[in-house]
């Protein structure tokens, strides 16, 4: 089984870590794991490229994204969990689907804040948005 595990280094995002770190003996063999960060795009605005090179901007979404993709790796490395780690730049949910079917990935586990519907509507929700689009298996843990 290979599964996405995708992190942004929140506390929610590591109770998804924690799960499958607690349940991956329920599987035959240890799943193939990729873990993934996902950077929303820093917004283009006129005249950008004459501060701010491409490559600072790169440099931005590497160093955020490892930082991200820290605390997460460190428990995987702890329990001995294998991973691929990565670090992709688009919209959160719709760049976590690609990159899962890209990868062939059988299952999705992200984290969740566990906001009520209503809090779903006022606040939108990454994970709600992830269940909907995605036609790759989504686990949601709270």
């Amino acid at each position: 089984m290979k599964i996405l595990l995708a992190v942004d280094g929140s506390r929610h995002s590591l109770k998804a870590v924690r799960c499958l770190i607690e349940h991956a003996d329920w599987y035959r063999e240890f799943p193939q794991v990729e873990l993934v960060n996902v950077h929303l795009p820093v917004p283009r605005v006129p005249g950008m490229n004459a501060v701010v090179s491409a490559s600072q901007i790169q440099r931005y979404y590497d160093r955020e994204g490892k930082a991200a993709l820290a605390a997460a790796r460190k428990l995987l490395d702890r329990k001995g969990i294998r991973y691929a780690a990565r670090m992709r730049v688009g919209p959160i949910a719709e760049t976590i689907v690609k990159h899962a079917r890209l990868a062939r990935c059988d299952l999705i586990m992200v984290g969740t804040r566990g906001l009520t519907a209503a809090g779903n509507l006022l606040l939108g929700s990454t994970a709600s948005k992830l269940a909907h689009v995605s036609p790759v298996p989504v686990l949601l843990v709270k």
